[in-house]
């Protein structure tokens, strides 16, 4: 298990992680640290505790909208992916006719042709 050392709020935490995301967890703990200094900046030193907790519901506000969102997308898609069924199924059908109505024209067509020849 590999180790990093990432800092939040000008403090250093070393933590585990499994080899080879170290840099993602670097990265995730910058992004934290953000939130952190965002509130820090409007509203002062409130303590750490209550910083981390208050940076941690903006993290999870954000991921109930970003979970929203998806779940939209996802249904979104749903609803394309049937819609495209269904205009397939119609296309389908709609060639068949064609292909039905172009034998009976064909038929038509070679009956005037054997009349016409005197068949």
């Amino acid at each position: 298990m590999a180790q990093v050392t990432v800092q939040i709020d000008g403090k250093a935490y070393r933590m585990a992680c499994e080899e080879g995301q170290e840099g993602h967890l670097t990265e995730l703990a910058a992004r934290f640290d953000r939130y952190v200094m965002h509130l820090k900046s409007q509203f002062g030193e409130i303590g750490d505790l209550r910083l981390t907790v208050m940076a941690g519901i903006m993290v999870m506000d954000e991921l109930s909208d970003v979970s929203r969102r998806l779940k939209a997308l996802e249904t979104e898609t749903e609803n394309l992916a049937r819609s495209r069924e269904s205009m397939l199924a119609a296309s389908d059908k709609s060639d068949t006719l064609l292909v039905a109505a172009l034998g009976e024209l064909t038929n038509q067509i070679n009956g005037i042709t054997q009349k016409i020849n005197g068949g």
